[in-house]
């Protein structure tokens, strides 16, 4: 029974993780239809500043603002320069993300070096909660807190707030949004710039468990994308159910058949596109 509780929480909290990735990168695909392949790099990205800034001040605090606000920056600005103008053309988002990811890649790997490095946890959550034989890191708590907090706020943000409303409206129709005078142009650039801010907090939230090394940004893109395969692209729902069974389905396979892990996760991927193609909460 301790085994299966530990799993399930651990398997928790890697989804919650896999949910600050997914969400950005699936609102940013239903949005504007830009699958951006550079979104594991910003987690990546995010990471090393996070670290950079712990190293320096001592203050995980910061060092989330300062990843969040400098990868914010960076995704905006990748957005208006240079994404803007391939509008309804995947070959060439896909050509040219897939380009900063290997740009981003090797600055990274030439400022922080290829050796795997963890991130220091506040002292706050450096505990563990006991429950009889159920040893609980309250880091973890942590980002499961801070992983629904933020599912909840962006939800109130689409659902209940006047900018909710031009979003969704302009994922409905882009072209009636913009002759309403809404300014869909700048709107998507802040999204955008959001969503990379969030693959940076997920960066800096996972580095005390997951690490910062040359490869993460490919590895958790992979999954990033099977979490909005399933769940359904442009679905906040779906990113959110999505990372749920991604999270807890590759934790336990990995504790208990590691050498399927990855034929689990690519396997219900492939079982939900051939029931659902457009995913389990995405629009038919």
């Amino acid at each position: 029974m301790t085994f299966w509780l530990v799993q399930a929480f651990n398997g928790l909290s890697f989804a919650m993780l896999l949910f600050l990735l997914a969400a950005g990168l699936s609102i940013a695909y239903g949005l504007m239809g830009i699958l951006n392949l550079a979104h594991g790099s910003f987690y990546l990205l995010g990471a090393y500043l996070g670290l950079t800034v712990i190293n320096y001040t001592n203050s995980f605090f910061l060092a989330v603002l300062c990843a969040i606000a400098a990868v914010t920056i960076l995704g905006m600005i990748m957005q208006r320069l240079f994404l803007r103008r391939f509008y309804k053309n995947p070959l060439a988002q896909i050509l040219l993300t897939f380009g900063f990811v290997f740009i981003i890649g090797d600055v990274c790997h030439l400022l922080w070096g290829g050796n795997p490095q963890v991130l220091a946890k506040p002292v706050l959550f450096e505990a563990s909660f006991r429950f009889g034989s159920v040893v609980i890191p309250s880091y973890r708590v942590f980002v499961i807190g801070l992983g629904l907090l933020v599912a909840l706020g962006l939800w109130l943000l689409q659902e209940k707030t006047s900018i909710g409303a031009v979003i969704r409206a302009g994922v409905d129709d882009e072209e009636m949004t913009r002759g309403l005078g809404i300014n869909t142009p700048f709107l998507f650039t802040v999204v955008f710039g959001v969503g990379a801010g969030l693959a940076a907090l997920a960066g800096v939230i996972g580095g005390p468990f997951v690490g910062a090394y040359h490869g993460a940004d490919i590895e958790i893109l992979l999954l990033a994308l099977v979490v909005v395969i399933i769940g359904g692209a442009g679905s906040l729902k779906g990113a959110f159910v999505g990372s749920l069974l991604v999270g807890l389905l590759d934790n336990f396979a990995k504790a208990l058949l590691p050498e399927f892990a990855l034929f689990a996760i690519f396997g219900l991927m492939a079982l939900v596109l051939l029931v659902r193609p457009a995913g389990l909460c995405g629009k038919p």
